[in-house]
């Protein structure tokens, strides 16, 4: 069953307080009661990690560049299922994109899901002039729903009183929130924005510090009422689904910590529902690596663990033996730090597992931003030769004195990848890239991952049961 209400926030550009506001909105309406889905527009991680805390149940990626209309649509409907109302936080302006026309925008997004849109404004050393920008929005693309608007940074008072009523007479929308001038951010920035949640020491106060920016600021009423006011979404047809056996599931191993906390809800409930058994496992804090079937390390900050991932030597040299053994592993980004040599930061060096033949050096500025288009151009254990992955990346890394012997997986048609031009390390079972994948995206990986933790799996118990005969 679909929401009966559903609301996109979105801003005139990037650094509005977009996730605040979000934060806030989430928070307000659960104390008062109402279950919230949500929903984060690109991909991010950080941001929805944070929405997802505020809810209290995972947030889903909706990306048109990374996933096809169908794929936003089954994810939009099937996570927001059962749910009084489902919140979507855009990223950047309301119709930036990848092109000119935003084809992969949060307008396109809203748009699709029949979404009324909550904009912030900026009315920074401005005043009537914000309702210009407000009316240029709304007559950009008037299939937009812009039904309300939120003036952000405005000096209670005449100022707010000017910029409402320029608003409500040029473009007839309501202002349902005004926040004045604040010195300091509610949350710390970090590479990519907010600090993520899991390190943050006052999650729950951090929360409740934004639940009382929107009660103080905004009409809660208004935008519930905004929120109410949509057409009837057409979900697509359920597929039908069967449930993984438990008896011989392949049990993945995940490494989910502080330092690697990147996934997509998607790709591990997709690995689930080709009958895996997720494992989570601590790089910190684990002596060794137990028994699984394949392993899965995602992205994240290695970077501010280094020292301590390191020092946990046991569990480093227990995944490079395993590597050798031939055990399934695709990692990303952070992953694929943690299988190189060593990683340098801030001028001193760290080993890592050297499961592959490269060492890493973290720079001061980004060194890849941005979506990704690569193709399979060689044989390896997880996708076939020929299959185009739609991804991102993001990383202040940079690889160095990689052995040129060792081949890679993707050829970049879009990103940096590993070198300007491919991306995807191997090794024996091993792959390893920048490129974050999405299992929408790329739904040939899941089944792939299970495949060979299977045969993984096999071969192990094939060679304990020989050695029992001896």
């Amino acid at each position: 069953m679909l929401p009966a209400a559903r609301l996109a926030i979105s801003a005139t550009r990037g650094g509005m307080g977009k996730t605040t506001l979000a934060l806030g909105i989430i928070a307000a309406w659960r104390k008062q009661g109402r279950r919230v889905a949500v929903f984060k527009k690109g991909p991010d991680f950080i941001d929805a990690g944070w929405l997802g805390a505020a809810a209290g149940k995972p947030c889903y990626n909706l990306d048109l560049f990374i996933m096809d209309q169908e794929r936003v649509l089954q994810s939009f409907c099937e996570h927001s299922s059962g749910a009084d109302v489902a919140v979507i936080e855009g990223n950047r302006g309301l119709y930036d994109g990848v092109d000119a026309s935003g084809t992969y925008s949060t307008a396109r997004l809203a748009k699709m899901l029949k979404t009324p849109v909550v904009l912030i404004v900026d009315a920074t050393k401005a005043s009537a002039t914000v309702a210009a920008v407000v009316l240029g929005c709304r007559q950009y693309d008037p299939e937009v729903d812009i039904k309300g608007i939120i003036i952000n940074n405005v000096s209670p008072g005449r100022h707010e009183t000017v910029i409402r009523k320029a608003i409500e007479q040029s473009s007839g929308l309501r202002v349902v929130g005004a926040l004045p001038r604040r010195k300091k951010g509610e949350f710390p920035e970090r590479h990519m924005g907010l600090t993520p949640f899991h390190e943050h020491p006052e999650v729950e106060q951090s929360i409740a510090a934004s639940a009382s920016v929107a009660e103080r600021y905004l009409d809660l009423n208004a935008l519930w009422d905004i929120a109410k006011d949509v057409p009837v979404l057409q979900g697509p047809e359920q597929a039908v689904t069967t449930q993984p056996q438990q008896a011989g599931r392949a049990v993945i191993g995940i490494i989910r910590d502080t330092a690697f906390q990147f996934y997509y809800p998607d790709n591990l409930e997709a690995l689930e529902r080709q009958g895996a058994f997720l494992r989570e496992l601590n790089a910190l804090k684990d002596g060794e690596l137990p028994e699984i079937d394949a392993l899965y390390i995602g992205g994240g900050f290695p970077e501010t663990h280094a020292a301590a991932l390191a020092a946990n030597v046991g569990f480093c040299r227990s995944i490079k033996a395993a590597a050798d053994d031939g055990l399934p592993i695709y990692a990303e980004c952070g992953g694929l730090i943690y299988l190189g040599r060593s990683l340098t930061v801030n001028g001193e060096k760290y080993p890592m597992t050297s499961v592959l033949p490269v060492d890493f050096i973290l720079e001061p500025k980004p060194q890849a931003h941005g979506y990704t288009i690569a193709e399979v151009g060689h044989t390896n254990p997880f996708l076939s030769k020929g299959t185009i992955i739609r991804g991102h990346e993001f990383h202040y890394s940079r690889p160095m004195n990689i052995d040129a012997l060792y081949p890679m997986a993707y050829d970049m048609q879009r990103g940096t990848g590993l070198d300007g031009k491919r991306d995807g390390l191997l090794s024996n079972n091993v792959l390893a890239c920048y490129t974050h994948l999405h299992a929408l995206g790329t739904p040939e990986w899941a089944p792939a991952m299970i495949g060979r933790a299977r045969e993984y799996r096999k071969r192990r118990e094939t060679q304990q049961g020989r050695q029992e005969l001896l």
